[in-house]
């Protein structure tokens, strides 16, 4: 069945005859003749009766007109939502972020999209930057805010702002005044981290070269508990610098000289992204707050990167 013989069927039932339908559509008779009997054949079945009064709908003329008028009004608000989408700030979108960016950067920029894009439908989605990425470059994913992203082909990648992994205390614990005592500090432990995550493992690594790694590591899985033991005073923590200090007068980074893992957080999204207003007003927004992020940075220059 053919859309254009439907509607055919509704002009001839609604005008009770063919050649009143005919003129209707702006159709010659024989053309509206042919389409029903194309549409009888197929259904194998009479939709019309035909007598000298006109043409009246048979129980399967009627069934078939009821559900045209149910897909029209169905294709109608497809017809409605498509120029919504194309031209109105609304739209379902998914953003994908590594799960140390979910702890800072999605509380603050989920009330400004509340704000300025209302209409705008957000799941989110945490996971490894790694994965993040798979996710965009699958479309299982629309937005992805993910941490030193490797390029490809398909993926747009935008540069938001600077972050990285430093060596963290309580701001209870007095500081070391040295290089030396700073490392000494470290040897002491214990050493609180997540050991999962690649920069980690290279820091823990630059420590046990430089013989400052403890005989005490405590691996955690997730980086809330490190940051909330570190918090606690159990020992010395390696800690994304933005988680570390969601909550000022917590942590404190323990000497400057040490070495740390600079981090650049981009967004990415795939390069044939369908540019309707809401993922245009969305991607502006993440651009709009990542980068607003950086500008609020006064420790862009605190990390130094492992030599």
């Amino acid at each position: 069945m053919e859309l254009k013989q439907l509607e055919y069927l509704l002009s001839v039932a609604e005008h009770g005859s063919m050649s009143k339908a005919a003129r209707a559509l702006r159709a010659s008779q024989p053309t509206l003749s042919v389409a029903i009997k194309n549409l009888e054949e197929e259904l194998d079945t009479t939709l019309l009766h035909r007598d000298s009064r006109g043409v009246t709908l048979t129980a399967a003329g009627r069934t078939l007109r009821d559900a045209t008028q149910e897909i029209i009004e169905v294709l109608e608000r497809a017809r409605a939502q498509i120029v919504d989408l194309e031209d109105a700030v609304v739209g379902d979108f998914t953003v994908g972020c590594n799960e140390a960016l979910g702890v800072y950067f999605l509380p603050d920029f989920m009330q400004l999209v509340l704000e300025r894009a209302p209409k705008v439908q957000l799941s989110l989605w945490n996971n490894t930057s790694a994965q993040v990425r798979e996710a965009v470059i699958d479309r299982r994913v629309d937005f992805g805010l993910v941490v030193n992203p490797e390029p490809h082909p398909d993926l747009v990648i935008v540069k938001l702002f600077h972050d990285g992994i430093e060596v963290f205390v309580s701001t209870r614990e007095p500081l070391p005044r040295s290089r030396i005592e700073a490392l000494m500090r470290v040897k002491r432990g214990p050493l609180i981290a997540a050991r999962r995550i690649g920069p980690v493992r290279d820091l823990i690594a630059r420590f046990d070269a430089d013989d400052a790694l403890p005989d005490r590591v405590l691996d955690c899985g997730d980086l809330q508990l490190v940051r909330s033991l570190a918090v606690a005073g159990l020992g010395v923590a390696l800690l994304p610098r933005r988680v570390a200090q969601i909550y000022p007068g917590e942590l404190v980074q323990l000497h400057k000289s040490l070495p740390g893992f600079p981090d650049t957080i981009s967004l990415l999204y795939r390069a044939d992204l369908h540019r309707t207003q809401g993922a245009m007003v969305l991607k502006d927004l993440l651009v709009e707050y990542g980068r607003g992020l950086q500008a609020s940075d006064p420790n862009e220059d605190s990390i130094l990167p492992p030599s």
